[in-house]
């Protein structure tokens, strides 16, 4: 009932309150009829575009009654903000440090819940970021997951000093909460504090983010210049050699 004058807007709002981890579809349709109750002379035949056909109300006299614009809606739900998780290691250093990430209220598909037991281990190819967990029977969960930093900036800066592995995965069907444990390699160069997200994705529904905080400390002291002088107003010099480590 909403009447629209040419060239004229309509908002339409959408809500999204997800009463659980997994994915919602649902459709916008918008149905134009014109306000005097006439039809478009067109007529829709068996010989008339399928795309087209989908997309109009047909009248009994075979002429365009209404015409039909479909919105395919998909709802990921969102978990709220985990726990900040912080690296710390000294510049120069290398730091591996095992990290277990908590994901609560996995909802899996039909096809995706295991049979038997309460808990279950991941499968994993090094080649790719979508482990699957699974107890040994065909039933899966796969997942994706991403390192996001907050510009192109400190990208260029973390991408070759952090990397990320998922090493394990422990699916508990009674809490439907599913550990994951990753392995975390910060090797920094000099000092710095970045922050990033992790963010993880399970196919079946549901995201999760966690925030992250890389900090590299002070390096320790590369070596001591020791300056003997000659005497009083004379100039006493010392060389030493600087390696630079990039072009």
């Amino acid at each position: 009932g909403i009447r629209l004058a040419p060239k004229e807007k309509v908002e339409i709002p959408v809500l999204f309150i997800p009463a659980e981890m997994k994915i919602y579809k649902t459709q916008v349709v918008v149905h134009v009829m014109r306000e005097n109750g006439e039809n478009w002379p067109y007529e829709v035949t068996a010989e008339s575009n399928t795309d087209l056909t989908r997309s109009v109300t047909v009248a009994e006299n075979g002429e365009t009654q209404g015409i039909l614009w479909i919105y395919p809606i998909h709802g990921m739900p969102e978990a709220p903000q985990q726990k900040l998780v912080v690296i710390r290691c000294q510049a120069k250093q290398r730091l591996e440090q095992r990290v277990e990430l908590l994901l609560i209220g996995v909802m899996p598909g039909e096809t995706a819940l295991p049979d038997a037991g309460n808990s279950a281990m991941v499968n994993t190819d090094e080649s790719s970021n979508t482990p699957e967990v699974t107890d040994g029977s065909s039933a899966t969960l796969e997942f994706l997951y991403e390192l996001q930093y907050q510009s192109d900036e400190i990208t260029s800066q973390l991408d070759s000093l952090v990397g990320m592995q998922l090493l394990q995965k422990e699916w508990d069907t009674d809490s439907r909460i599913v550990t994951l444990i990753f392995s975390v390699v910060f090797a920094p160069s000099k000092p710095m504090r970045n922050k990033a997200t992790l963010v993880v994705q399970c196919t079946a529904g549901g995201l999760w983010k966690f925030p992250l905080l890389f900090i590299a400390t002070e390096p320790e002291v590369d070596d001591v210049i020791n300056i003997t002088a000659v005497g009083l107003n004379k100039e006493s010099i010392v060389g030493f050699k600087l390696t630079s480590q990039t072009r």
